[in-house]
C-alpha cells in the first residue's frame, strides 16, 4: 500500500525537494513553493518583496521552532513565541544554518582571530609548545609543569591582561595639557577647558575663590602645588561660597563641595547617562602607549615566552599567508612517531589550525593577520572570514541559509564565493541564496523570484526553476536585469565638468600609503577595488576625519535622537583594544588645499539607526513629532487634556506598561541567542488601550506607524512636512518600509538608505560633501537605479557626492573614478587608476578595470 501524505513526513520518503505550503509571514501570500536540495538555489527579487521573509522567516524561521520543541517544555513555554514562522507545513525539510547579512564586526576586542576561533589554538600552542623562559616556568601552573597557562596570551582575561593598562594596550589619562590647554587663560576666562558649562562649572570657579585661589591669574603663573591640586586632588573640601553673578542675578550662598577636575571628568565617565557629556569629558583624556606591555594588551610574562621563534604578539602580526607557511613548515618538521609533550601538543593542535588557515588564503584574505580588528574588515573581507569558519565545520546534509554573501565583494572576487559555496555543495548540503547580485544568480541551480513589487504589492512567486526559464516570468522584474547586454562606460567628455578640486598631500592611514588624493566638487566620485584595497579607509576614515575638522557643519551618523537608547558602555572599559587614539588610526597627512570652499560633511555609514526596537523609521526622520501633533490636536485629545506627549510611546502614561513602548520583549535564552517577541500585551502596537481610543482620520497612532511608507504617502498627502520625509523615502527604493519598522529589523544598507533620506528632505544650503559607504548593499538593480536617480539629483544641484562601490553600473555611469589597489591589505593602498570610467577600463594593472572592459563586450552581468 502506498504511504499518504501524511505518511511521508514520518517516513521519510520524499522526492528530494523542500515542500512549503501556505507561507504568510510578512507580505507573503499563502506561498506554496518546491525547492531542491543540494542544490544552489537563489532567491531574487525587489527590495522588500518577501523573499528574506520566505528563505530566513519560513524556512529557517520553521527549522528553528523544531529545534526549541527539543527543550524542556517550561522553558518552550518561554520561547515559544520568539519563532513564528506562520505556515502550514514545510516537508522534506534538513536542518538549517542561517548566516545573516553583518556590517559590523563584533565588539571592540573583536579580532580576525576571535571570529575565526583561531586565537584560543593559537593560546594553546603557546601555553603547551611554546618555550618558556626558566623564570618564567617558576610562575606558571603546577599542574602544566609550570608553563603558563591559554589565559595568560589573552588580554581579555585576568591572568593575561597588562597589569597597568588592564589589556587596553594604551593609557587614557587626563593631563594638564589636556585639561588646560591654554595656560596663557586665567581660570575666570576659561583655562579649564575640561569644566562642564553652565552653572556646574561656575560651582567650581567660585569654591577656588572661596579657597583663596587667584581665579584671575593666567594659569601658568600659578604655583605647581597649587595647580596640581586643582587638577588631581583626591581632598573634597565643603565651604560656603558667596557666588560671583552679573548684576540682576541672585547672589545667595551656599554649600558647596570640591571636586578635582580629573575626578570630575572620571565621574562623568564612569556614571553620567547622557553621551555627549561622556563624549565631551572622554575629550580631555590623553592617550598614550602603555609603557609596561608597550602596546602589546599582555603581561610581561606571557611577552616573553615564544613559539615559532616569535612572541605571541608578532606571530598574530604576521598575514596570514606568512603564518601558514611559517606553521607549515612546524608541523612537517615534527619527528614521526612518539615525541616530547610539546611535540605532542603540537601534533594535536596545529591540525585544527592549518585547514582553516588554508581557507582563509584560499578565499584571498592572506593580507589579513589575526590581530586585525574586526570592525577595521570591509563587509566582503568580513563574509568570507564568517563563510570560511563554517565551511571547516565539516557539518553534512544541512541547508545553509545566506543573506547576501557577495555585499561588499568585488565582481572580481565572486568567483571566488562561488567556488566556496560548492563546497558547502559537495560536502552533501544545501545552500539557499537571498541575492541582488546577478552574476550569482545566474550561475545558480534554480532561481525562486518573488514580487511583482515591494511590501503589499509583492509576496507572490513569480518564478520557481531553472535560471534559464525566468525570462518566461512576465511580471519579473529581475528578468529584465539577468541577461542586461554590454556595459555602456561615461567617456570624459560626457562627465561634469569640476567646479574646483579637493587635494590631499601624503595621505597614510592603515594600509595607505602616501596617496596623494585629487577629488573633483561638484561631482560623482566611484571609490573602487578589491576587498581590502584600502576604500573605506580612504573615504570613511580619512576624508571623514580630514573635513571634518575643516567644515562648519558635520552631518554623520547619530543613534536615534527620539529613541531610549541603552547608555553605551562604559567609555574607558568598552574602549578597549586598537582605538581611534591608536597609532594605527591615526590618519596623517600633508597639506589640504580646496576644502574652504565646502561647508557641509554629510558622512552615511551602515551602522544601525538604533539598537533596540524603540527606535523606528518614523522616530530617526523625524517627522513622527508632526504626526503626534495631528493627534494632540483632535477634539477627543483636547477633552480629556492630553498634551503631544501623551503619543510618544516613550512616556509612561501612553505606553504600553507590558513592554514599555518597545512592542516586543526581549526574550534571554540560555544556550541561544536571545530574540524579541511581540508584547502578549498590547500586540506589538505600543500604546496602552485608552491612548488608542484617540483616532485621527479614522486611524489610531498605532495603525499610523503599521502603514508602509508608500501608504502614509496617500494618508498624508496634505501634510507637507511629512510628506516631504515620505516622498524621499519612497524615491530611494524604501516605500515598503512601515513607519514603526523596528530598527533591529533593518539591514545596513536600509539603515543607510533611511538616514540619506533623512537628509534629502532637508534644505541644503551651500556646498555639501556626501560620502556613503556602498550604499547599493541590498539593493536589487532595479532599487539601485532609482537611488542612483537621487544622489544624481543631488549632484546636479551642485553638491559632491563621493561613493565606495562594486555596482558596475554605478562605476560606469559616475563623472569620475578613483581606483586602489592593485589588491588587498599591503599589497593595495594606493592609487592604481583614476579619471573617467572609460580611462579606468583601458588600464592595464586595474582589476576594477578589467572586469569592467569585460562587461562592455558583453562578457559579464
Amino acid at each position: 500500500m502506498e504511504p499518504s501524505a501524511s505518511d511521508v513526513a514520518l517516513t521519510g520518503t520524499d522526492d528530494g525537494f523542500v515542500h512549503v505550503r501556505g507561507a504568510r509571514l510578512h507580505n507573503l501570500r499563502e506561498v506554496d513553493v518546491d525547492l531542491p536540495r543540494g542544490r544552489l538555489v537563489a532567491f531574487t527579487g525587489v527590495s522588500g518583496s518577501g523573499k528574506s521573509s520566505l528563505a530566513f522567516g519560513t524556512i529557517h524561521g520553521e527549522s528553528q521552532r523544531r529545534y526549541l520543541e527539543s527543550v524542556a517544555p517550561f522553558a518552550r513555554r518561554l520561547i515559544g513565541s520568539a519563532v513564528d514562522p506562520r505556515v502550514d507545513s514545510v516537508t522534506g525539510m534538513p536542518p538549517t544554518v542561517a548566516l545573516e547579512q553583518r556590517t559590523t564586526g563584533g565588539g571592540s576586542r573583536s579580532t580576525v582571530g576571535t571570529t575565526t576561533n583561531l586565537s584560543n589554538a593559537i593560546r594553546l600552542l603557546y601555553s603547551r609548545a611554546g618555550d618558556h623562559p626558566a623564570d618564567v616556568l617558576e610562575h606558571g601552573s603546577a599542574l602544566h609543569s609550570g608553563r603558563l597557562t591559554s589565559d595568560f596570551f589573552s588580554p581579555n582575561t585576568p591572568d593575561g591582561a597588562c597589569p597597568r593598562c588592564h589589556g587596553v594596550g594604551v593609557l587614557r589619562e587626563p593631563t594638564e595639557s589636556s585639561m588646560v590647554p591654554d595656560p596663557s587663560l586665567s581660570i575666570a576666562s576659561g583655562a579649564i577647558a575640561a569644566w562642564p558649562g553652565a552653572w556646574l562649572g561656575k560651582n567650581f570657579r567660585d569654591i577656588l575663590a572661596t579657597l583663596g585661589i587667584d581665579i584671575h591669574r593666567p594659569w601658568r603663573e600659578l604655583p605647581k602645588e597649587t595647580r596640581d591640586w586643582i587638577l588631581h586632588t583626591e581632598e573634597q573640601p565643603v565651604v560656603t561660597v558667596h557666588p560671583e553673578r552679573e548684576p540682576g542675578q541672585t547672589h545667595g550662598t551656599y554649600r558647596g563641595q570640591w571636586r578635582s577636575v580629573e575626578r570630575y571628568l572620571r565621574d562623568t565617565v564612569s556614571s553620567s547617562k547622557a553621551e555627549v557629556s561622556r563624549r565631551r569629558a572622554l575629550a580631555h583624556f590623553a592617550t598614550a602607549t602603555c609603557p609596561l606591555c608597550e602596546g602589546h594588551r599582555l603581561g610581561p610574562d606571557a611577552l616573553r615566552v615564544t613559539y615559532v621563534g616569535l612572541p605571541i604578539w608578532q606571530l598574530t602580526q604576521l598575514p596570514l599567508d606568512d603564518l601558514l607557511t611559517s606553521l607549515s613548515g612546524r608541523f612537517a618538521a615534527l619527528p614521526e612517531g612518539e615525541g616530547s609533550p610539546e611535540e605532542e601538543a603540537e601534533r594535536i593542535l596545529l591540525p585544527t589550525v592549518l585547514p582553516v588557515l588554508r581557507t582563509i588564503v584560499g578565499l584571498g584574505l592572506g593580507h589579513l593577520a589575526l590581530d586585525r580588528p574586526s570592525r577595521t574588515l570591509s563587509t566582503g573581507e568580513l563574509q568570507r572570514l564568517r563563510l570560511a569558519a563554517q565551511l571547516r565545520s565539516g557539518l553534512f546534509g544541512v541547508a545553509y541559509v545566506l543573506d547576501e554573501p557577495s555585499a561588499g565583494l568585488h565582481p572580481s572576487e565572486t568567483g571566488v564565493l562561488r567556488h566556496l559555496l560548492d563546497s558547502f555543495l559537495a560536502e552533501g548540503n544545501s545552500v539557499l541564496l537571498v541575492e541582488h547580485d546577478m552574476s550569482m544568480v545566474a550561475d545558480a541551480d534554480w532561481v525562486l523570484d518573488v514580487g511583482p513589487g515591494a511590501g503589499t504589492e509583492g509576496g507572490e512567486v513569480l518564478y520557481s526553476g531553472v535560471v534559464e526559464g525566468l525570462g518566461e516570468a512576465d511580471e519579473s522584474v529581475t528578468a529584465r536585469y539577468l541577461s542586461p547586454g554590454p556595459l555602456v562606460l561615461q567617456g570624459a567628455d560626457e562627465a561634469r565638468a569640476a567646479h574646483g578640486w579637493l587635494e590631499i598631500d601624503g595621505l597614510r592611514a592603515r594600509t595607505l600609503r602616501d596617496v596623494d588624493l585629487r577629488l573633483p566638487l561638484g561631482a560623482f566620485t566611484a571609490v573602487t577595488g578589491v576587498s581590502g584595497a584600502g576604500k573605506s579607509t580612504l573615504v570613511t576614515h580619512c576624508l571623514g576625519t580630514i573635513l571634518g575638522q575643516r567644515v562648519r557643519t558635520t552631518v554623520a551618523d547619530e543613534p536615534d535622537p527620539s529613541a531610549d537608547g541603552d547608555p553605551a558602555a562604559n567609555a574607558l572599559d568598552a574602549g578597549t583594544g586598537p582605538g581611534p587614539d591608536d597609532e594605527a588610526e591615526q590618519v596623517r597627512h600633508g597639506e589640504v588645499r580646496g576644502a574652504e570652499g565646502i561647508d557641509r560633511l554629510v558622512h552615511i555609514t551602515q551602522k544601525p539607526i538604533g539598537r533596540t526596537p524603540r527606535s523606528c523609521l518614523a522616530t530617526y526622520t523625524g517627522f513622527f513629532d508632526r504626526v503626534r501633533r495631528l493627534f494632540a490636536d483632535t477634539p477627543q485629545a483636547r477633552r480629556r487634556g492630553w498634551g503631544v506627549g501623551r503619543f510618544s510611546y516613550n512616556v509612561a502614561a501612553g505606553r504600553c506598561p507590558e513592554c514599555s513602548g518597545t512592542g516586543h520583549i526581549e526574550v534571554e535564552l540560555v544556550f541561544l541567542p536571545g530574540s524579541y517577541a511581540i508584547c502578549p500585551r498590547c500586540h506589538g502596537r505600543r500604546y496602552n488601550d485608552e491612548t488608542l481610543e484617540v483616532r485621527w482620520e479614522g486611524f489610531t497612532i498605532a495603525e499610523v506607524l503599521e502603514l508602509s511608507v508608500a501608504q502614509a504617502r496617500a494618508v498624508f498627502a496634505e501634510d507637507p512636512r511629512i510628506s516631504r520625509a515620505l516622498d524621499a523615502l519612497a524615491a530611494i527604493g524604501l516605500g515598503y518600509l512601515t513607519l514603526g519598522q523596528p530598527a533591529t529589523e533593518l539591514s545596513g544598507g536600509e539603515a543607510q538608505r533611511i538616514k540619506l533620506a533623512a537628509e534629502l528632505q532637508r534644505t541644503v544650503r551651500g556646498h555639501s560633501v556626501y560620502l556613503l559607504d556602498e550604499p547599493t548593499s541590498g539593493l536589487h538593480p532595479a532599487d539601485v537605479d532609482l537611488l542612483v536617480t537621487e544622489l544624481n539629483r543631488l549632484v546636479d544641484a551642485g553638491q559632491t557626492v563621493v561613493v565606495v562601490e562594486h555596482d558596475q553600473r554605478v562605476i560606469a555611469h559616475s563623472d569620475h573614478v578613483i581606483d586602489l589597489g592593485p589588491g588587498a591589505g599591503d599589497k593595495g593602498g594606493r592609487i592604481i587608476a583614476q579619471g573617467a570610467p572609460a580611462a579606468i577600463a583601458a588600464t592595464a594593472e586595474s582589476v576594477t578595470g578589467a572586469e569592467l572592459d569585460r562587461s562592455v563586450h558583453g562578457s559579464g552581468s
